[in-house]
């Protein structure tokens, strides 16, 4: 029996994007979050709280969020955790922000890797103060949503930025480290 090879994962993001998305403008998105940082920055003493309230929003926005790719990727579970992470480049980003971003530098256990972003739509139009430059991760809310997201999917990971151009930094890097599988848990009174 012959069976019909799937699409590529850039392909299938690609598809879903251009037909079973609803867009928004670009600016109005990217001024949007600039906003909710600029107001965490008034909010907060330091850079170093900005960056965990990003990332508890970003959690809790994965946490929802994986339900919504799911249903529009037909994405079934992964195999390893190396078509994870091209699952998350090749149709989770491009699903959500029109981006695709590299995947590259497995651990050698293949339990690590990064994110190479080239063109993030969060930074667009963004200036970091002088001062900020060395704390605040400004795109922190996206290392949020990916350990929410795939928390719901079974996997306990950390996310960290490693690197970002509003840093003065050449590339900006997001580093994704597979902690453990999280065993399903079946619901008090449904055994």
């Amino acid at each position: 029996m012959l069976r019909q090879q799937q699409p590529p994962a850039r392909q299938t993001g690609d598809d879903i994007w251009k037909t079973r998305v609803d867009k928004i403008s670009a600016e109005l998105f990217t001024l949007t979050y600039g906003s909710v940082v600029a107001q965490l920055l008034k909010d907060h003493e330091n850079y170093a709280e900005v960056n965990k309230h990003l990332d508890k929003m970003g959690y809790n926005i994965g946490v929802k969020l994986i339900e919504d790719f799911l249903a529009k990727s037909g994405v079934h579970r992964c195999g390893d955790f190396r078509e994870t992470a091209d699952t998350i480049a090749k149709v989770g980003f491009k699903i959500f922000l029109n981006i695709t971003p590299t995947v590259a530098n497995f651990s050698a256990d293949s339990k690590e890797f990064s994110l190479i972003i080239d063109d993030n739509p969060l930074a667009e139009f963004v200036e970091l103060p002088e001062d900020a430059a060395g704390e605040l991760w400004y795109s922190n809310i996206l290392c949020g949503v990916l350990r929410g997201a795939l928390e719901m999917v079974q996997m306990q990971v950390e996310v960290t930025f490693v690197s970002d151009v509003l840093r003065g930094d050449d590339v900006t890097e997001l580093r994704v480290k597979l902690v453990k599988y999280l065993e399903e848990e079946v619901p008090a009174g449904e055994d």
